[in-house]
């Protein structure tokens, strides 16, 4: 019997531009003992799959080489606490761009009621990332200034709705007057139109930053500093616009000033199933009752992953793009 195939979309050359995405035939994966199957039906796309492809974020080892970090759909083979068509979503080390992809049974997590497949593909990624570095790096308290540099993209968009739902204040940093409006229509506090205004100073103005989520890097980390209040927290997630930092070591100590950050992918299968935990428990409640929604802003089919590549780059998009599989 000829081994089952699915279409998953792979990188030629191994390295590229997002033209560099094509649809290929695959063998299915086999999940080995605790992981479920999944019938893929949508796939979150992040920046980390651009940076795969741009060959300077390897998948860890084991997992698989094409791209694709979060998925929602229906389990074909279970494990665990998962059976046969149960709609989950689940958190991957790679591989979601694909008809068929498998899961560790431990980082896979329900559906809250009411979302579609897109909806809960757009959240596994995003939610663990901004739990673990916001309210576990960060450890942001209620009544307390979350700074969101980068507040429209997907994880902005969490990162707002989250600390929000946690009874933290928001002030929310992005390009353009429009993009502005749409943070602060999304319960921001305070919304920076930088490309106009200083985020530091209107920073200031509002009690200081007691943390910052910070995805830009070199270009913000000066103004940052400056409205930290005294134990404030820099937690970064990227470097978008340069990662080297020029510190003011003195300054770091006058403050008592925090500089952290993390990645998830290369975390240990055991960490990513506590932050599952911790996701489920906390994170998932403020889903069910509204307070945070997955903001979707383009949908596209798997086999126009280059598109949906070259539209998360062109950094028009407020909140999630994912790719949708029939």
């Amino acid at each position: 019997m000829p081994e089952p195939t699915m279409t998953a979309i792979a990188i030629r050359g191994g390295t590229g531009d997002a033209a560099a995405l094509h649809p290929v035939q695959r063998p299915r994966p086999v999940p080995a003992d605790g992981e479920v199957l999944i019938r893929v039906r949508a796939a979150g796309v992040n920046r980390p799959d651009i940076a795969q492809r741009g060959g300077t974020y390897p998948p860890p080892p084991g997992a698989p080489d094409t791209l694709g970090l979060e998925v929602s759909g229906e389990i074909v083979r279970g494990a665990g606490r998962w059976q046969e068509g149960d709609r989950v979503c689940a958190l991957l080390g790679g591989g979601g761009y694909a008809e068929y992809a498998v899961a560790d049974a431990r980082h896979v997590l329900p559906i809250p009621d009411g979302l579609d497949w897109a909806h809960a593909a757009a959240l596994p990624e995003t939610v663990f990332t901004v739990y673990a570095n916001v309210f576990e790096h960060g450890a942001l308290q209620p009544g307390e200034w979350l700074l969101v540099h980068g507040a429209t993209s997907g994880i902005g968009v969490a990162a707002i709705q989250m600390a929000k739902a946690a009874g933290a204040h928001v002030l929310a940093s992005s390009r353009g007057a429009d993009k502005a409006a749409r943070t602060r229509a999304l319960g921001a506090d305070v919304s920076v139109d930088t490309s106009t205004m200083e985020f530091g100073a209107i920073a200031k103005e509002h009690s200081g930053i007691d943390v910052a989520l910070d995805m830009v890097g070199a270009p913000t980390f000066d103004a940052t500093l400056d409205a930290l209040n005294p134990k404030g927290r820099i937690v970064y997630i990227a470097t978008l616009g340069g990662p080297v930092l020029q510190v003011p070591v003195m300054k770091i100590m006058q403050k008592q000033a925090v500089l952290t950050g993390s990645t998830l992918r290369p975390r240990s299968a055991d960490e990513k199933a506590r932050l599952a935990v911790a996701v489920e428990r906390i994170v998932w409640p403020w889903i069910a009752d509204g307070r945070v929604n997955a903001i979707i802003d383009r949908r596209f089919p798997l086999a126009e992953a280059a598109a949906a590549h070259a539209y998360l780059e062109s950094g028009e998009h407020f909140g999630k793009v994912v790719l949708e599989v029939a």
